[in-house]
């Protein structure tokens, strides 16, 4: 980008679009980083703290640690509390990695550190945590768009369930098999976090969705 005199840098997709680290050194060199702060990605690159925003936001979040599990005791109690099936999953991870069903206490037993030392060789961060698992559930993902002065709109939902590996494949937008109440729920929550942090430029925010008997 140096050699090529350039004014902007688009990151892509992945990776590189959720490093903070990576925005950081685009914007020290005087190139525009086109994407969100270095202060958000921080954030949202971590699930963790991710989840925490989502919290102090009012969004709905599924059962589990309430942050990092460093032992395998703290993990057999945040298993029990959100009930089996869990996922362990890599606090820094992404792209479908990091991620792990676990169905009892024996096999959290033969994963938990396996997973720590994964997720530290993947991502340089061995953190991970558990949240519930739902079997089949819809993966449903909003876009948004923030002005960085606590402005935020949202353009849609659209349907990711169809996955390989955790992996989505196709996108299908607008969201098909959501009541009207509950698309309406799910476009305002995502404004509300988008809203709550003042985020600036685009983004989504992705929900799970299992029964819609209960909304």
């Amino acid at each position: 980008a140096e050699l090529a005199g350039v004014d902007a840098i688009h990151p892509g997709y992945g990776f590189l679009a959720e490093n903070a680290q990576f925005a950081a050194a685009v914007r020290a060199m005087g190139i525009v980083f086109i994407g969100p702060s270095v202060d958000h990605l921080q954030v949202f690159g971590d699930k963790l703290s991710a989840k925490e925003a989502a919290r102090k936001a009012g969004l709905p979040l599924l059962k589990g640690s309430d942050g990092a599990v460093s032992t395998f005791e703290d993990a057999v109690a945040a298993a029990n509390n959100a009930g089996y099936p869990v996922m362990l999953k890599a606090a820094a991870g992404g792209g479908g990695k990091g991620m792990r069903v676990i169905e009892n206490k024996a096999d959290l037993e033969k994963a938990f550190q396996v997973a720590q030392a994964e997720a530290k060789a993947a991502f340089g961060n061995g953190d991970v945590f558990i949240e519930r698992f739902l079997r089949k559930p819809r993966h449903v993902e909003v876009q948004v768009a923030g002005d960085g002065r606590g402005g935020a709109v949202h353009v849609g939902t659209r349907d990711c369930s169809l996955q390989r590996r955790h992996q989505k494949i196709v996108e299908e937008a607008p969201a098909p098999f959501l009541s009207a109440r509950l698309r309406s729920r799910i476009e305002s929550a995502a404004a509300d976090l988008v809203r709550s942090v003042n985020y600036q430029t685009v983004g989504t925010v992705e929900f799970l969705v299992e029964d819609q008997r209960h909304y």
